[in-house]
């Protein structure tokens, strides 16, 4: 059972061992992140030069549970907005924010806006 919400930011902070990793790694066995997060995040090893089969090695053995964004998922990261656009949150920064809210668990985070937030039910854990 995922004890936290990653956002794509937090992962790439554990995979780059980054500031912020060694709060991420307490909760990288325990965690669940979105298939569009999961997407960023393999951009970003692309982008740094990584095969699919280096990405997917890289990512396998942190045992992170895969949540598909569906309609009713849509919908709820959208209305997000009005909440999130002053700080400048994107379409993966709301959909960890609506998951970590359905899911009752906190979103773990590297993004120093969201602690600027308030969105009820919405629990951030900040990395760095």
């Amino acid at each position: 059972m995922a004890l936290a919400v990653l956002d794509a930011s937090a992962l790439i902070a554990l995979l780059r061992d980054e500031p912020g990793a060694d709060i991420v790694a307490n909760y990288a066995g325990d965690a669940m992140i979105s298939t569009v997060n999961l997407q960023e995040v393999i951009k970003v090893l692309v982008a740094d030069g990584a095969s699919e089969k280096v990405a997917r090695d890289m990512l396998s053995p942190l045992n992170l549970e895969f949540r598909a964004h569906e309609a009713d998922d849509a919908w709820a990261a959208a209305m997000l907005y009005p909440a999130t656009k002053f700080k400048g949150s994107g379409l993966g920064d709301r959909t960890c924010m609506a998951l970590a809210i359905a899911e009752g668990l906190p979103a773990i985070t590297t993004d120093r806006a969201w602690g600027e937030l308030t969105i009820p039910g919405l629990n951030v854990i900040l990395a760095r």
